[in-house]
């Protein structure tokens, strides 16, 4: 389970076009050749009405445009020109199994002079135009070349059977005849390898045409990045509700503890000073009391600073802030720490709390007899692994602290997962982006 979200927004997008089966046998059985042929065949159509209604209607639309009238033509010839952009790419899809999103911006809602400049400011639209425009072109290559490939090689491969059968003087190609039984079994062979050079023609212009249609009808940004970033703001908004939660509490304890005990010395020391010269013997005791008071005190103070930012991590780094965790642990902690440089101060804070929370899950509800932990740098990232042979059920639930952590992780950009069957073993596993 994966308590964290790395950024979706970083993530480029990309839409592969498929390759394929290799080798004759395989692209014979694809199904996707099939379909490709006629998509091949018959696309030049399509792009040849795409290219009469576009170029006579646009000009004239536009020349309109000037007195008003023709801004309505216009715009109309925009939504027919997204309709058949969309068509296309569920005919694309169809025919060589490359699925392009729709790329277009969100519309504007109201005035619909306001959605149609929005329309025309989008980018898709006018990649929208270019590919429609295109389209004529390119479908005539892929259609001459494919009826010739396919004529040539349905050709090749029926002239054996007609002229074993006593049909005489099969005409193949042009002037090219064949009469005789030698030259029909010929052709058995050239007409295997025609074959076979139609089905790498029609995948490579299937494959072509899907990269340029990648290229024109789809989107460079990722539709995902949204919710990515939506969902990265969440988590940087707990972990500063966290944040928060800390502060109130580190508040509460400083007047609940130190504060409380601070004050009691002072009392007991100012009492001790009203008895110095009447009653010595109780003015020795409530000085010996407050020193025991003040004590406590320091030690509150120290744990409590220890919760904020272990002065050990600032002062000697990641490995020995761990390693004085593992030691103050009741089970055995194995502690290895393979970072030549220490990282930031913000991935090095995390990066110890990760560790102190899952030794503090560890401890009150695992039942782990060892545990170990490891911190190592993995192409940019402070990847940080937390493992115990408990009984494993960890789960991070809202509000609790590894769903905290995850939080804290997000933060810094980082990412949090936990693998925890019942059973066990557990493990929790933190990554860190990390930049010097």
């Amino acid at each position: 389970m994966t308590a964290g979200t790395a950024p979706a927004a970083r993530t480029p997008l990309r839409l592969r076009v498929p390759l394929g089966p290799n080798g004759p046998l395989g692209m014979l059985v694809d199904p996707m050749t099939w379909r490709a042929v006629p998509y091949l065949l018959g696309g030049v159509f399509h792009g040849m009405v795409c290219l009469a209604v576009l170029g006579s209607v646009i000009p004239f639309a536009l020349t309109l445009a000037v007195l008003w009238v023709g801004a309505p033509l216009l715009a109309l010839t925009m939504v027919a020109s997204r309709g058949a952009a969309m068509l296309e790419r569920r005919l694309v899809r169809l025919a060589f199994g490359v699925k392009i999103p729709d790329p277009y911006r969100p519309g504007v809602r109201g005035n619909p002079l306001l959605r149609c400049g929005g329309a025309l400011a989008d980018p898709a639209t006018w990649k929208d135009l270019l590919y429609l425009a295109l389209l004529p072109v390119v479908g005539l290559v892929e259609f001459v070349v494919s009826a010739i490939l396919w004529a040539v090689t349905l050709a090749l491969l029926v002239t054996p059977p007609l002229v074993l059968s006593g049909r005489a003087g099969v005409q193949i190609v042009g002037d090219l005849t064949v009469d005789g039984p030698v030259g029909a079994l010929m052709c058995v062979p050239l007409g295997l390898g025609a074959f076979v050079v139609t089905l790498y023609a029609t995948r490579g212009m299937a494959r072509l045409h899907g990269l340029l249609a990648v290229a024109l009808l789809g989107s460079k940004e990722p539709k995902s990045s949204g919710a990515g970033a939506a969902r990265l703001s969440a988590s940087r908004a707990r972990g500063a509700d966290a944040a928060e939660a800390e502060r109130r509490r580190i508040e509460r304890d400083l007047h609940d503890g130190a504060q409380q005990r601070l004050l009691s010395v002072a009392m007991d020391l100012g009492r001790a000073q009203t008895k110095l010269d009447s009653d010595p013997e109780t003015a020795r005791r409530l000085l010996a009391q407050a020193h025991e008071g003040a004590k406590a005190a320091i030690a509150e103070l120290r744990d409590l600073a220890r919760g904020i930012h272990p002065a050990i991590l600032t002062d000697r780094g990641l490995d020995a802030a761990l390693s004085a965790l593992a030691a103050r642990a009741p089970v055995r902690v194995a502690v290895s720490v393979e970072i030549a440089e220490r990282p930031p101060a913000a991935v090095e804070s995390t990066a110890y709390f990760v560790v102190a929370e899952a030794l503090t899950n560890m401890v009150k509800h695992s039942g782990a007899t060892e545990a170990s932990v490891r911190v190592g740098l993995r192409e940019g990232k402070v990847v940080v692994e937390v493992r115990d042979n408990g009984s494993g059920g960890a789960l991070a639930r809202p509000g609790g602290g590894l769903a905290g952590l995850a939080d804290r992780a997000a933060t810094v950009d980082g990412v949090l997962g936990v693998d925890s069957p019942p059973g066990g073993p557990t493990v929790i596993r933190a990554e860190l982006p990390c930049e010097w």
